[in-house]
């Protein structure tokens, strides 16, 4: 009986019953893989340009509807820590950057986004379902994963956290 109790209690520590539930990254805290992908105009953009800033990488695409709901408060995130040290990025998820482009403009993105493909989402953990976001310390390590749409506080009491380090 005490072993089916530890096993049910090890079972519910690692898979949160509340899907939008932050999974905190071990404690030794992976470094982010780093990639080179085309933004918008083609032009290759590098994760590692970022270091030494906090970055939310977004994993979304203009198909999804809590995406789209999350945009506009990453826009207005973008505005209020970007002098502070933050840096979004988005990691579209679209089959082509043509409908991304449109979206971009219709929704006055201002951060950048670059093209992603199978690889990056698997060497993020696989991307099933979007949206996915990363928070990533000044030191180019994961600190947080939030799978689904999120509450726009919770990115920013994290990203105000990691500022702070």
């Amino acid at each position: 009986m005490a072993l089916v109790a530890v096993c049910l209690g090890i079972y519910f520590l690692e898979h949160p019953s509340r899907p939008n539930a932050p999974r905190a990254a071990p404690a030794d805290r992976a470094l982010a893989p780093d990639f080179s992908l085309p933004d918008l105009t083609g032009q290759r953009l590098s994760l590692s340009t970022y270091r030494g800033k906090v970055v939310l990488l977004d994993f979304w695409a203009t198909w999804c509807d809590p995406c789209r709901e999350e945009i506009p408060h990453f826009v207005e995130l973008q505005s209020k820590y970007r002098d502070r040290g933050l840096q979004i990025l988005g990691v579209s998820m679209d089959d082509g950057p043509e409908p991304v482009r449109e979206f971009y403009q219709r929704f006055k993105m201002n951060y950048p986004v670059v093209m992603g493909d199978a690889e990056i989402g698997e060497r993020y953990g696989g991307v099933l379902g979007l949206p996915i976001a990363l928070l990533i310390g000044k030191d180019g390590r994961i600190y947080s994963k939030h799978i689904g749409a999120t509450d726009i506080a919770v990115f920013e009491k994290e990203v105000k956290n990691l500022l702070q380090k």
